[in-house]
């Protein structure tokens, strides 16, 4: 019997604590973040208890007017099948703000059970009034349907005038309208493209958030409408282009009718379109001292490697990870390039990006993935890598090092990559037993003797002769390829012509991303082996310089000049057509065979000069 009740105690004892757990007590202050001076508003306390002996702080920047007045509210919920009460009480106080300024309201206290509890701080501000009486609409007196463009307007507000290229920066399309008007709806909505820059949306509240700001001496609703973090892609004057918005009001017509509650003045609904204006922007260049490793990065970056193993056997994989964090253009990078040693086969890195749309920029990291196989044992090392990037705030260059990593590779199994590489071994050839010939013989005559005769000559002549033309032609080839240069400028054309080809894959697949990627890398690499430029160093300013230099007029320049623009701009424009695409792969492929054929020109010319 002992043990029952015991067993009973122990069972209530955790209803009881489980019920005190699950029925936690809030208390929680609301009042709005902005208000107007002499104006009233309320600040309520909420408590999902009933509680007594409530205790407001002290408030000498506000009038109390009334309260509190005390609601209750129940609510009931049905969640598969368990359903849970809850209760709360609101106290509700009207204020009114003596002057100006910031003001901050301490927590209240009450009483819940013989236990006090306090609520959360308040920050309000409070703005002046008007500094001079409102308009009224245009022409209200004499019965006209307007609103003026003081009472509603949109406008186009940047979060930089002056950022540097490829510096993040944002801009606000923020809707004004005076208190007294009501809005009815929205109507068509038209943002401008942003032509030039790079384009990630802000992610805003799906409804509206209203917010009393001071504009012009004014007291303004406001709402942000749409929020654009750009990346600037070249340097100098840009534009931002005006956006519109059509909105539909609700103001006094200038007729008044009688009814039950007395004189009234009629309403009507006015369509009003609100337009920004353009906005210009300085895009400062970035300073021309950038040091070797510079990574097209600009905004505030760290860098962390690490490195699957040190010890490894041959022909297994070797893994170097870089994770590239911070906040800045995270998406245009060039990623570090890692000197393997030349007995390892190295492939594409793979790049994984996780991040997030701030008003700063890109925030998150870029992880990206080196694979490389050692095919022989031995000790190798990977030289250090650097990661060189621009930091605005700074307004200098900072070069990021990660050190060098020592390796230890051990002799492999045979097979171990067996799908991919075949392993040498020795060809052992064995015959104990001779085929017989059969079929009929060969009779020679007696009388002819080899030694003199035509076939004995060629023998010897034929055999001198081609190792002189394979002389003569391994010295040629030798001086060619000692000549890094006149090889890359020979090889331009046909990997130019490779990687088009790669993206008319991505083309038939409708892969954007991919596509505009193979071109440019298709472009770039065409300069980079045609003009002798390292890529780390090519821009569009030289090869515009090496170009005219050539003999190369403006209006093919200028072709290059825009396939690179179009492609830098389409990788992220929202959405491309399939024409779109197809002009650019053909412009591409046209301007590299034009370009060939008039450097071929000009080669031919200078040959001549030089024979003459």
């Amino acid at each position: 019997m002992k043990q029952i009740y015991a067993f009973f105690l122990l069972f209530a004892v955790l209803i009881t604590g489980a019920d005190k757990v699950s029925g936690q007590v809030t208390f929680k202050a609301s009042a709005p973040a902005t208000v107007v001076e002499g104006e009233q508003f309320r600040l309520s306390y909420i408590l999902n208890e009933r509680g007594k002996d409530l205790r407001l702080p002290d408030i000498p920047d506000f009038d109390i007017l009334f309260g509190p007045t005390e609601s209750l509210s129940f609510s009931e919920h049905t969640v598969n099948g368990k359903t849970t009460s809850e209760n709360s009480v609101t106290y509700t106080y009207t204020l009114m703000a003596k002057k100006a300024g910031t003001f901050t309201i301490s927590p209240a206290s009450i009483k819940v059970n013989g236990s006090n509890y306090e609520s959360n701080s308040l920050q309000i501000k409070v703005l002046p009034p008007d500094e001079s009486p409102p308009q009224r609409t245009e022409g209200r007196s004499s019965g006209a349907k307007t609103v003026s463009s003081d009472d509603a307007f949109i406008r186009a507000i940047v979060s930089k005038n002056d950022p540097y290229e490829q510096e993040g920066f944002t801009v606000t399309f923020r809707l004004y309208f005076y208190t007294v008007l009501n809005v009815v709806n929205f109507g068509k909505i038209q943002f401008p493209e942003f032509e030039g820059f790079m384009v990630e949306e802000v992610n805003l509240p799906s409804n509206l958030q209203l917010q009393l700001e001071r504009y012009n001496g004014r007291n303004y609703y406001t709402a942000d409408l749409r929020k654009t973090l750009l990346f600037p892609q070249r340097s100098g004057q840009m534009t931002i282009p005006r956006g519109s918005l059509e909105m539909v009001f609700s103001v006094p017509s200038g007729r008044k009718v009688s009814s039950f509650f007395g004189t009234q003045e009629v309403m009507v609904d006015v369509k009003k379109e609100l337009v920004t204006n353009p906005l210009s922007i300085n895009v400062k260049p970035l300073p021309a001292n950038r040091p070797a490793g510079y990574a097209n990065a600009v905004g505030t970056f760290t860098l962390k490697s690490g490195i699957n193993s040190t010890e490894v056997k041959a022909n297994e994989a070797v893994t170097m990870t870089l994770e590239i964090s911070g906040t800045g253009n995270l998406k245009l990078i060039r990623n570090p390039e890692i000197a393997f040693p030349d007995n390892f086969q190295s492939y594409d890195p793979t790049i994984t990006n996780s991040l997030n749309v701030t008003t700063n920029g890109l925030t998150g990291i870029r992880k990206i993935e080196y694979m490389a196989i050692p095919r022989y044992e031995g000790e190798y090392t990977i030289p250090a890598v650097e990661f060189s990037y621009f930091n605005p705030n700074g307004n200098r260059y900072e070069t990021l090092t990660v050190p060098e990593q020592k390796l230890q590779i051990t002799k492999g199994e045979g097979g171990s990559v067996a799908n991919t590489f075949v392993n040498r071994q020795d060809v052992k050839v064995e015959q104990d037993i001779r085929f017989l010939k059969t079929g009929e013989p060969a009779y020679l005559s007696g009388t002819a003797f080899f030694v003199g005769s035509l076939n004995y000559w060629l023998w010897y002549l034929v055999p001198l002769t081609v190792l002189i033309l394979f002389y003569i032609i391994n010295r040629k080839q030798a001086r060619e390829n000692a000549n890094v240069a006149l090889m890359r400028t020979r090889r331009a054309n046909k990997m130019a012509i490779k990687r088009l080809k790669a993206a008319n894959g991505y083309l038939r697949e409708q892969d954007k991303e991919h596509f505009y990627e193979e071109v440019l890398r298709a472009i770039w690499g065409y300069f980079s082996d045609k003009l002798s430029i390292p890529l780390a160093r090519l821009s569009r300013n030289n090869i515009e310089e090496e170009l005219s230099r050539k003999g190369i007029g403006e209006q093919l320049t200028g072709k290059f000049i825009e396939i690179l623009d179009t492609c830098e701009f389409a990788r992220y424009a929202p959405a491309e057509s399939s024409a779109e695409m197809d002009r650019i792969y053909n412009g591409a492929m046209g301007a590299i065979e034009e370009m060939e054929n008039r450097l071929r020109k000009a080669g031919r010319r200078e040959e001549d000069v030089r024979q003459m």
